[in-house]
């Protein structure tokens, strides 16, 4: 595994979210494409990324005493840069696996998104790492 890089296991042109999306399309498009984070764009350039765990963060206890009608559309209109984690640590496809792998351990992240000359290429989680070990075990 230590000749592995981190192209190897990436997911490639992984989907993207806006800033200005709000938390429902955002949570939407999760279910939709099957994925729990997303990078977050603007004009091309990586500013964030949002989790699943991020959304379900937002919960009406820590909306203080608003009613039900006031939160649901509070949250409705809410933006994903509300919530998002803002100049995410990312990672280049030519990294080794294990040095990405240990990035995450140290940060205490699940993802890192994979950029190629200030373009975003992909999406690595701690998911690809744990097949891209599974795999090596079997082969070897």
């Amino acid at each position: 595994m230590n000749t592995e890089r981190v192209r190897d296991w990436m997911t490639p042109n992984p989907v993207t979210v806006s800033s200005s999306n709000t938390l429902p399309e955002t949570y939407w498009l999760m279910m939709k494409s099957k994925v729990h984070r997303l990078p977050v764009m603007e004009g091309g350039k990586l500013v964030g990324i949002v989790t699943l765990e991020d959304l379900r963060r937002m919960e009406p206890v820590r909306m203080g005493s608003l009613d039900l009608i006031h939160l649901s559309d509070m949250l409705a209109r809410m933006p994903v840069w509300k919530v998002m984690t803002k100049a995410p640590v990312f990672v280049s496809p030519d990294m080794p696996l294990v040095e990405a792998a240990s990035l995450m351990l140290e940060k205490d992240i699940s993802t890192l998104p994979v950029m190629e000359d200030d373009t975003l290429v992909g999406i690595l989680t701690d998911n690809d790492i744990l097949r891209a070990f599974v795999e090596r075990g079997k082969h070897g």
